[in-house]
């Protein structure tokens, strides 16, 4: 492992120097303290990662992929030795709860573990044809070169769920991570050479996104793009990839609804409710955006979830009885106070929080209370806009059917929460609910075997599981005619 937190580009097994590229400062959103440096990469960098992992795919595609599969566990195994660094590396970065960093490095292991699981599963067709003696074959085979764009606020476990099947399926990646977290990331470089993943399979690489990223995303090489951000963003990958119609596989924002029936278990829905909207500091795509109570136990439901935010501690994310840490930069926080001024002018009423807690040790950093918004109506802002802070406003609903509309009124689809115990209602939900992924009687959190994906402008394709990472493979048809 790298002793300076200071990286160069990982291109083709070696770091290299960048051709124009400034150095960027990485800030500790707790302290403000820098904690390493990354590079500024120029269009230069860009295009040696393409043609190391064009170059390197040629013969990694010829490996048998259960061979593919034992590199990925050998860097699996080099992850989990340095789980301790890496773990403390992700919470000076993004400003993640320890416990949660933890987490986040067994799950980048765990992707790439799942993804090994395929290398014997890599399965074709053989289909009857019209013709005599004549057989159809259907092969799958990889894409070619995968450019892989992650998010600041998983950045270890998103390049884990990406790299993985990218690799098992033999295709070659190039992964962008962001500016504000990407030395976790950067740090796999050494682990992937010291597994022996050939030079050029992994590529790891930082740049601006209009002009190093739209670089990578429009280059002929790249046969598919693979990210996870917000919906601007994916909007204008999926355009520059638009030219060489590359694969566009966009993971992007949401605006879940965590709706409550009267039938529900309220302690359980109360604690679910909590920390799928608080879980590090709102900043996931899943999380409790817009919370829908029926009218009949809003006060009941109110009275145990306000006591229960009031209680939530905000502090030093490497403290293990702290709550929440800071959100990951003062950009982000500052938004913050934007978004809670807009919904009071519009008449809500501000419960809890909308602002940085007191006290010395918050002085530093970019810190912002958990914060609860009553008497919010449909049409507010707050409601449609994506928050991904901690920041929730409160709703009423009559019924069923308003429920369903409610919660369908946004540009967003990707999750829903409910709690319900009435197997009508959710077998109903399950037909009328406009999302990707809905959880039922429990908060978000989705496992490595289902389909991570969203409606509406909450993405395109999707990860995890068989359909995800058939979305690595191309198809390819033989007609093999053998009449004399």
């Amino acid at each position: 492992m790298k002793s300076e937190l200071k990286f160069d580009q990982f291109i083709n097994g070696e770091w290299v120097k960048s051709e124009g590229g400034k150095l960027l400062e990485v800030i500790n959103p707790s302290t403000e303290e820098i904690v390493g440096y990354c590079i500024d990469g120029s269009i230069e960098d860009a295009e040696k990662a393409l043609q190391a992992a064009e170059a390197a795919q040629k013969e990694w595609k010829r490996i048998p992929a259960h061979t593919r599969g034992d590199y990925l566990r050998r860097f699996s195994n080099e992850i989990k030795a340095n789980r301790d660094f890496l773990a403390k590396l992700l919470v000076q970065e993004q400003g993640k709860l320890l416990k949660v960093a933890y987490g986040e490095v067994d799950a980048t292991c765990t992707f790439l573990e799942y993804a090994t699981e395929w290398a014997h599963h890599i399965e074709g067709d053989i289909v009857p044809s019209d013709n005599k003696d004549e057989h159809i074959y259907i092969h799958k085979i990889p894409k070619g070169v995968v450019v892989a764009i992650t998010a600041w606020n998983f950045p270890l476990a998103l390049a884990g769920r990406k790299i993985g099947p990218a690799l098992i399926g033999g295709n070659t990646i190039v992964v962008k991570p962001p500016f504000e977290t990407p030395l976790s990331t950067l740090a796999l470089g050494d682990l992937a050479n010291k597994a022996g993943i050939p030079k050029g399979v992994l590529n790891i690489v930082t740049g601006d996104g209009p002009n190093f990223g739209n670089y990578l995303v429009k280059n002929p090489i790249t046969k598919m793009v693979t990210m996870t951000g917000s919906t601007p963003t994916g909007q204008a990958i999926a355009r520059s990839a638009a030219d060489n119609l590359a694969n566009v596989q966009l993971e992007l924002g949401g605006k879940a609804p965590f709706i409550v029936f009267d039938d529900a278990d309220i302690d359980k829905a109360v604690d679910a409710a909590l920390h799928s909207r608080f879980d590090n500091c709102g900043q996931v795509c899943t999380c409790n955006e817009r919370l829908y109570l029926q009218e009949s136990i809003y006060d009941v439901f109110m009275s145990k979830f306000m006591e229960k935010v009031k209680a939530f501690k905000v502090g030093d994310p490497m403290n293990a009885d702290t709550d929440m840490g800071p959100k990951v930069n003062a950009r982000e926080a500052e938004h913050m106070y934007k978004i809670v001024e807009q919904a009071v002018a519009e008449g809500a009423t501000l419960a809890y929080g909308g602002k940085k807690p007191e006290g010395k040790q918050f002085e530093k950093g970019y810190w912002f209370m958990p914060t609860v918004l009553t008497d919010v109506t449909q049409n507010m802002k707050v409601v449609h806009e994506e928050t991904f802070g901690p920041i929730l406003p409160v709703l009423k609903f009559k019924d069923f059917e308003q429920a369903v509309e409610f919660a369908n009124d946004s540009e967003f689809g990707l999750a829903a929460m409910v709690f319900t115990n009435d197997m009508k209602k959710i077998l109903r939900l399950n037909l009328e609910l406009e999302f990707g992924e809905i959880y039922i009687n429990r908060g978000h959190g989705e496992q490595h075997q289902g389909f991570h994906n969203g409606y509406k402008l909450s993405g395109s394709g999707g990860e995890d599981g068989k359909y995800g990472f058939e979305q690595y493979l191309e198809k390819k048809t033989f007609y093999v005619n053998f009449s004399s």
